[in-house]
């Protein structure tokens, strides 16, 4: 690719959400004087009798863990959607408002106090995986869900405040921000071209094979063209998908194949329990035509150049548009020599 978008500044355009990211690859080069975040050196126990997420626990709501054994789902003790919430509307000028309900549950990938993703064997994650598809199959039933969101937040620098392994998982009745953004893409290339605007992109980066991390037969693990966090990843069948329900028993295999790679790679880094927020956008679940969609997970590390060194979102950022110091391609090589 032009050689230039290794050494000047450029604008990279996100498809998926049609914005644009600021890059400056000479700025990699500066000294760093800035914050350096406190790297946790604690051996985690495999069972903590403090913690309200391990097996036979308590937790704050009283309510007693069982004895699981491999993935456990409840519903969160304090969700941030209510199921009961009244509907309302405020329109009032230019006060605007609606009443937003659902379901917001937590899943523990493993009782296991001391593991990550990164630590557990591939047919665990894909236990994992089947607990994602039976939630999202479940929640996308009842009719007061058109959306359902899961994700993870990993370490405390992301503000994880509980470090065992687990995730959520947030249903709603509207769509959020960024999937009504990728809603709209992606429809928009499809009424044009009869084609999945992400599976275009895949077989681009195919080609080029400069941003691909990790593949196997189903799956592409790699830094996106328009990545803002350094070490962003997205994880993308290769074939069209609208959701995970699609997926296949080998398929579902494949996949926690890729999240274990990318995440152990996360970890050899630097030699860190690498902190990230990932999530998969998927087709909602509003009873419409979504042949659009092409399911996708992305991860989001903050960690710039060490694992002290943060990345902020501050600033242009928050003024202006995203903005990345080193390039997708300079990533996605540095990670690939972690496999």
């Amino acid at each position: 690719m032009n050689s230039n978008l290794q050494d000047y500044s450029h604008k990279r355009f996100n498809i998926l959400t049609g914005e644009w990211v600021l890059v400056s690859p000479h700025r990699a080069k500066r000294p760093w004087q800035g914050q350096n975040e406190e790297v946790s050196k604690e051996k985690r126990p495999a069972y903590d009798d403090k913690c309200y997420l391990c097996a036979t626990n308590t937790r704050i709501n009283g309510e007693i863990n069982p004895d699981y054994k491999d993935v456990f789902v409840f519903t969160n003790d304090f969700a941030a959607l209510q199921n009961d919430s009244p509907s309302f509307n405020v329109s009032e000028g230019l006060f605007k408002a609606k009443s937003e309900t659902g379901i917001c549950k937590v899943i523990c990938f493993s009782p296991d106090h001391s593991k990550s993703l990164a630590d557990m064997e591939i047919e665990d994650i894909k236990k994992v995986v089947h607990a994602w598809q039976k939630e999202y199959k479940e929640l996308g039933e009842n009719e007061a869900i058109n959306y359902v969101q899961i994700f993870e937040n990993k370490g405390a620098v992301m503000g994880c405040s509980n470090p065992h392994p687990h995730g959520q998982i947030w249903s709603q009745s509207t769509l959020p921000n960024e999937v009504d953004k990728k809603d709209k893409q992606q429809k928009l290339y499809f009424s044009k071209n009869n084609k999945s605007l992400l599976g275009d992109y895949l077989q681009q980066e195919i080609e080029a094979k400069e941003r691909i991390i990790f593949e196997n037969d189903d799956f592409l693990v790699f830094v996106p063209f328009w990545a803002i966090w350094p070490f962003e990843v997205m994880i993308a069948p290769k074939k069209q998908q609208k959701n995970i329900l699609e997926l296949s028993e080998d398929g579902a295999k494949n996949y926690a194949e890729a999240i274990s790679v990318i995440t152990k790679a996360y970890d050899r880094l630097f030699n860190t329990s690498f902190p990230y927020s990932s999530g998969i956008h998927q087709a909602p679940t509003n009873g419409l035509d979504n042949s659009h969609w092409h399911w996708h997970m992305s991860f989001y590390p903050p960690l710039l150049r060490s694992a002290t060194v943060k990345k902020f979102m501050v600033g242009y950022e928050m003024f202006g548009s995203p903005q990345r110091d080193i390039t997708a391609e300079i990533a996605a090589k540095r990670l690939k020599e972690l496999i």
